[in-house]
């Protein structure tokens, strides 16, 4: 597996000792296998007779040096007059048969090339939309850089892996098989100085690969801790420089970076010294059967107690090759299986994204957009816009309640707006009305349906939201409003851009409408964007809207000439408002006290203004 490093270069590749794979490792690479061969049965089943081909050929070029020197160097020199034609003949079909092995090896590489390309492909696929279907509380909990380097970095290791380091494992073990096999026929007492030589090299292998593993899965989790760092620096960009945390920031940097160099070292520096000491108990192995093989065949008449051996000179030439393809493929096997080992890391991370559980929809009443109504068993009810809370509690985790027994009764077409200091739970209720989180205890009814009875994407195209945070879309400005309801045409967007009051600021732009815009949006002011957003929310004319501070990033001149394109956006509709301004909620139907996870008043602006209470005190700045 080659590790990925910066600036577009890759890591050396691993070559530590043989690794012992644990059951989990053997759990992920036959569920990894299962996965491959579900796609690319066919493609697999072919590359392995080609190798098993590509194989033969190769022990039948080696095997042929005994017969050229046996069958034609000797006799031929020995020949007063030596005939070349028969030689000729048998070099001739020599050379088909290495055609053949080229051909061999030129298919199963080209098709394990397509297959590890496909599997990464349909791996990227399968994890892009299954990650649609994720909820809310997986992204919560998992760092978005963390999550990037699965897409990037395991991915890819694996499609290495598939490539290069199977197809290697299984060259490797049909070489070694058929070669030994070769090896016994030829001669038994230099085979068993070939397998205790063997041995050796795996004993050592073995041990070196024991050191290495627990560094290599170091290697894995400090690189996805770097890409998951400088993911946070980028999209944080602007408040390191705000509050002049360059230097902290290099620091941090440099010391995560840091545990990546060290983990990469300690992993390679076991690794690096394993193909050199294979690479000389092979060189001492070859030396030590031409010696045996030498004496044997300088003796014809060599025998153990009842047994006897002889060896030509041809047979010792290519019993010494075959030792070689013998001891190589060994080093290669406990090369490539680390490195195969090393990718089931990634195959983990990849596969635990792949088995998150995805949101929970039981829900059978589905929306008709072209009549906007609910059906349910045959029944289309019209679409109204009642939400109601009745004695909801929640809690983001067990152990912490956040939300004590909420109630809310609302009218179609009412402005309900949520007050509060930080921390009240306003965001929070608004993520339950369209089921971003699941509630504890209680009901949430929308037109007197239980949101849980609704489907959750017909319960969100009922609901338009405009988020404090906003976020834009590569693209036009034309295609980011469009993206509110994607069969809306251009005119629909410029008529919800005209509605809010976007239209002129938008047509100020380089390019109006069509002005691309990259980098969510950065090439324009806050205000600009959140119109955008608010555009984008109106487009998809929604029965219910969702304002969470939608106002909060345009200055109070734009916002004075935005609110009346809000208000006829708002008007027909059930609309929710954030608001910490609370001159823009004073026109609300009910407005919503929150203290710490409790409604502690609700009212009309003057009826709470007159009790004097917490909105008394947040109005007027005043503490009772």
């Amino acid at each position: 597996m080659r590790q990925p490093t910066f600036g577009g270069t890759r890591a050396p590749r691993a070559q530590g000792g043989l690794q012992r794979p644990t059951k989990e490792q053997w759990a992920t690479l036959m569920r990894l296998l299962r996965y491959v061969l579900q796609n690319y049965k066919g493609f697999i089943l072919l590359s392995l007779a080609c190798i098993v081909v590509a194989s033969l050929t190769s022990l039948a070029s080696t095997l042929f040096t005994r017969t050229l020197i046996d069958d034609y160097i000797i006799p031929l020199t020995q020949a007063a007059n030596p005939e070349f034609a028969s030689l000729a003949q048998a070099l001739f079909r020599l050379g088909l048969v290495l055609a053949l092995g080229v051909v061999c090896s030129y298919t199963y590489n080209r098709l394990m090339i397509a297959v590890s390309q496909g599997t990464q492909l349909r791996l990227r696929r399968s994890l892009f939309e299954h990650m649609q279907s994720l909820p809310l509380t997986y992204f919560d909990s998992h760092s978005h850089g963390d999550t990037m380097s699965v897409y990037t970095n395991d991915v890819d290791s694996l499609r290495q892996a598939i490539s290069s380091s199977l197809t290697q494992v299984f060259n490797s073990l049909i070489t070694i098989v058929v070669t030994f096999t070769s090896m016994i026929v030829l001669s038994v007492p230099l085979t068993l100085v070939s397998i205790c030589l063997a041995m050796l090299m795996i004993f050592t292998t073995t041990k070196l690969g024991t050191l290495s593993r627990g560094h290599f899965r170091q290697q894995q989790e400090s690189l996805a801790r770097v890409n998951g760092f400088i993911e946070e620096m980028m999209t944080g960009q602007r408040v390191v420089k705000v509050f002049c945390h360059e230097d902290e920031a290099i620091a941090e940097f440099e010391q995560i970076n840091e545990q990546l160099r060290f983990s990469a070292s300690s992993a390679n520096r076991i690794a690096n010294i394993v193909m050199p000491i294979n690479g000389n108990l092979g060189n001492l192995g070859y030396v030590l059967i031409a010696v045996v093989g030498a004496a044997i065949a300088l003796h014809p008449d060599f025998h153990i107690s009842t047994f006897h051996f002889s060896l030509s000179l041809g047979t010792l030439v290519s019993f010494l090759t075959l030792n070689k393809h013998f001891t190589q493929p060994i080093s290669h096997v406990s090369q490539e299986i680390n490195s195969v080992l090393n990718a089931s890391v990634g195959a983990d991370r990849i596969f635990a994204l792949m088995d998150a559980e995805p949101e929970v929809d039981n829900g059978d009443v589905t929306l008709n957009a072209e009549t906007r109504t609910w059906e349910h068993n045959d029944v289309a009810t019209p679409v109204a816009g009642d939400v109601d809370f009745r004695h909801v509690d929640f809690g983001y985790t067990p152990a912490k309640q956040i939300l004590f027994d909420i109630n809310i009764n609302t009218s179609p077409g009412q402005k309900i707006a949520f007050v509060g200091g930080t921390g009240a739970g306003k965001t929070t209720i608004i993520n339950l009305i369209n089921r971003f989180y699941e509630i504890q205890q209680g009901e949430i009814l929308f037109d007197g349906i239980p949101v849980t009875d609704i489907q959750k994407a017909s319960l969100r195209r009922t609901l338009g939201m405009v988020l404090q945070e906003t976020h834009l879309f590569t693209g036009t400005v034309l295609d980011n409003i469009r993206y509110g309801r994607l069969s809306a045409t251009d005119e629909e967007c410029r008529e919800a851009a005209r509605l809010v009051g976007a239209d002129d600021l938008i047509r100020r732009l380089a390019n109006g409408y069509e002005t691309v815009l990259t980098g969510d949006g950065g090439n324009l002011s806050a205000g600009e964007r959140q119109l955008i957003a608010i555009a984008r929310a109106a487009v998809a004319d929604p029965p219910v809207l969702i304002l969470d501070e939608a106002t909060s990033n345009i200055d109070t001149r734009t916002e004075v000439y935005v609110q009346q394109g809000m208000d006829r956006l708002m008007k027909g509709r059930t609309t929710f408002v954030i608001a910490h301004r609370l001159s823009t909620v004073r026109g609300a139907d009910q407005i919503i006290v929150l203290d710490h996870g409790r409604i502690i008043e609700h009212g009309t602006h003057d009826e709470l203004v007159a009790a004097r209470g917490k909105y008394y005190q947040l109005y007027t700045g005043n503490e009772l």
